[in-house]
């Protein structure tokens, strides 16, 4: 950002700052019950400055949902260089990082309590953020099957698998029972054994690549045990 000139970097930290703001409002609040005063209240602007940065509260909703999308495609859209494996892991634990925080959580919470009353809700927010998800890493999965490195037939069903494995158990104990959130060593137990199923089963080279994975486990519990110290 450095590089760019001033004028440009104070619109791309106001809008980072706008979209934090309004997470917090639509955490706090829901979707029906979020307006775009209280995110120019709490992003601490004008509401004709909101308005020149989103026309509509929904503009800013998609936009919020597709940051959080690009932060956990950031592996599969800028590759490692480290091969597929490091990126399945690096995804998986940019992912987990992401829907597990305990903003997003509770967005997601309200959004299930409303879908009934407003669809709407539920398509935005399956479009902005989910579909597109799901997009990014068929893409990548993809250009892996073409490099010869996983073997499917069906892309959205192989991407559906991966995501499926890696998170879907603690994280549905994590929207149903708020006050009992796994922990990272409970994480990482569905996480890494999510990606061996994965590669057990679409792989074309499994022992070579569950050899890599296991190295990046055993490195990554190695690091969080000196964070923790």
């Amino acid at each position: 950002m450095n590089g760019l000139p001033r004028r440009q970097q104070n619109r791309i930290m106001r809008e980072r700052r706008i979209l934090d703001a309004a997470l917090k409002v639509f955490a706090e609040t829901g979707y029906s019950g979020a307006t775009m005063d209280a995110v120019a209240i709490e992003a601490g602007l004008s509401k004709p400055t909101l308005y020149q940065y989103f026309a509509s509260k929904e503009a800013l909703f998609s936009a919020m949902m597709l940051g959080e999308r690009d932060l956990m495609l950031e592996f599969f859209q800028h590759p490692s260089g480290k091969g597929m494996v490091a990126d399945l892991h690096g995804f998986a634990w940019d992912y987990a990082d992401t829907v597990m925080r305990p903003d997003l959580l509770s967005l997601a919470r309200l959004i299930i309590g409303e879908v009934q009353r407003f669809p709407e809700i539920g398509r935005a927010y399956q479009e902005s953020g989910p579909d597109r998800l799901l997009r990014g890493i068929m893409d990548y999965l993809e250009a892996q099957r073409t490099a010869g490195r996983l073997a499917f037939e069906d892309a959205e069903l192989a991407a559906q698998d991966l995501w499926g494995l890696i998170l879907s158990a603690p994280r549905t104990q994590a929207l149903y029972m708020p006050d009992h959130p796994p922990g990272r060593t409970e994480i990482a137990r569905y996480l890494n054994n999510g990606l061996k199923v994965f590669l057990k089963a679409y792989s074309t080279r499994p022992e070579e690549d569950l050899a890599k994975l296991e190295a990046l486990i055993n490195a990554h519990s190695l690091q969080q045990v000196e964070h923790d110290d």
